[in-house]
């Protein structure tokens, strides 16, 4: 019989983080203060951040050790199978193999506890008593609200509306944890309440969800700000998956020509990544692919630039591909890839020509979970498909080129509460949407004030 799944024993895995900062070769552009234009430091982030996500945030550490809690708590789902996509490689005929990293085992179905545990433990043990976070999708919030209920937190979660009213199981996962789940914008919030009497029919974005979890840390005793993606420390949080990776193809004497991950903040793409590209800074041949909407193509056509990472502006000015923080995306059924921004390590190795990336359609999406779905038997969330349909798309190439190329994806999670998603697909109620150029510059323009980023 033929082996499938690669599996690594609780003693085999990783027990410390890799952070990619110290190793980048042109280094990253520090966030700024809005106010002063100068670089942010440890006392303007303490309102929202315990201090040590902050010192891990700036840390020029090239392993961070993961705390021992976190890591029995890591047990519940970690190490994570590395699986061969056998069925779909005989379906497509490819002389490709395909290997995929299965994230969705975790109890919330995403890779999003990766950090959410992490985070939960570092303010826990910092006295924080209640997290107030935004989620697009979902995936985030829920794993936030496990989080909490393993460290006895209370967790508030701002859905974004259009998300909230789609996927009601999501929010509904959350309160089985404990949390408090409420669509975005909310009156809950100044913030809300603005964006409110300006469009009472807001469909809401990751930006104004994100003012509104700021605005309720900052104004709430004992309250603190949880970010499920973009920022250095939830990357460094999520490199478990590559590392895990890494020892899984090791095990079986293989390694990847190309990798690939969808993208929406970096967080799954730059975990399955990131330890990868310090073996291409090294040396290795690997084409590293980010793949994102074509209708919030941050990277494919967002320019790099200083901007703020919400809506309302109350975040520091952050160095990244970005199509404005006024973006309000269309309402697509893959919420976890509309933020109009993208982490600035991802855009920096965008820059550095380490990565390269992709947009695909949503039509084209669907159809690739559906194939998997048929030949490989798990149905990926709508996110996951984007990084199926360039793995197909890989794949054919492979074949018709003649080439038995290696590719690893990261299944970043499943599609078990976001099957209205599948139904609309199936009724033909969904549609491709390409963002106009104009769009873009429209929603550019309020940045030409702000300083700008090295490129």
């Amino acid at each position: 019989m033929s082996t499938r799944k690669i599996l690594l024993s609780e003693d085999e895995m990783p027990r410390q983080w890799y952070n990619i900062l110290p190793d980048l070769p042109h280094g990253l552009q520090p966030p700024l203060h809005p106010a002063t234009g100068k670089p942010v430091g440890p006392d303007d982030l303490a309102p929202i951040f315990p201090m040590p996500l902050i010192e891990q945030e700036v840390s020029t550490e090239r392993y961070i050790d993961i705390p021992e809690p976190v890591l029995e708590k890591y047990l519940l789902w970690r190490p994570t199978p590395l699986i061969r996509a056998r069925a779909l490689e005989a379906f497509l005929q490819t002389p490709a193999k395909i290997y995929y990293k299965h994230e969705g085992v975790s109890p919330a179905g995403s890779h999003k506890p990766n950090t959410a545990v992490a985070q939960a433990y570092y303010n826990k043990i910092s006295g924080t008593k209640r997290i107030s976070t935004e989620t697009g999708a979902g995936q985030w919030g829920s794993a936030l609200s496990f989080a909490g209920a393993l460290f006895g937190l209370e967790i508030k979660v701002y859905m974004v509306r259009i998300s909230y009213d789609q996927k009601p199981y999501r929010r509904l996962m959350m309160n089985a944890w404990g949390a408090n789940c409420v669509p975005s914008p909310s009156p809950d919030t100044k913030a809300g309440r603005t964006i409110l009497e300006q469009d009472p029919d807001s469909p809401g974005s990751l930006g104004i969800a994100i003012s509104e979890a700021i605005e309720d840390a900052v104004t709430n005793p004992g309250s603190k700000y949880s970010l499920g993606s973009v920022l250095n420390h939830v990357l460094l949080h999520q490199t478990i998956i590559g590392q895990e990776a890494q020892k899984q193809l090791q095990k079986i004497g293989e390694y990847p020509d190309i990798i690939i991950g969808c993208a929406g903040g970096g967080s799954n793409f730059a975990g399955l990544a990131l330890p990868f590209v310090r073996d291409k800074m090294g040396g290795k041949k690997i084409d590293i692919i980010a793949v994102e909407p074509s209708s919030c193509p941050t990277m494919t056509k967002g320019p790099f630039v200083y901007d703020f990472g919400d809506t309302v502006q109350m975040t520091p000015l952050l160095p990244m591909h970005s199509l404005g923080h006024d973006f309000v995306p269309a309402p697509i059924h893959a919420g976890g890839l509309r933020y109009h921004g993208m982490a600035p390590i991802v855009s920096q190795l965008l820059l550095d020509k380490l990565i390269e990336a992709r947009a695909v359609k949503q039509l084209e999406t669907f159809a690739a979970g559906v194939t998997w779905a048929r030949t490989e038997g798990f149905i990926p969330a709508p996110e996951t498909n984007h990084a199926l349909a360039v793995v197909i798309e890989e794949a054919k190439k492979c074949k018709e080129e003649g080439k038995a190329k290696t590719i690893l994806v990261n299944w970043s999670g499943h599609g078990l509460v976001d099957m209205m998603a599948y139904n609309a697909y199936f009724e033909g109620k969904l549609s491709d949407y390409d963002l106009p150029d104009e769009e873009i510059q429209k929603a550019l323009r309020a940045l030409e004030k702000f300083p700008k980023p090295k490129l």
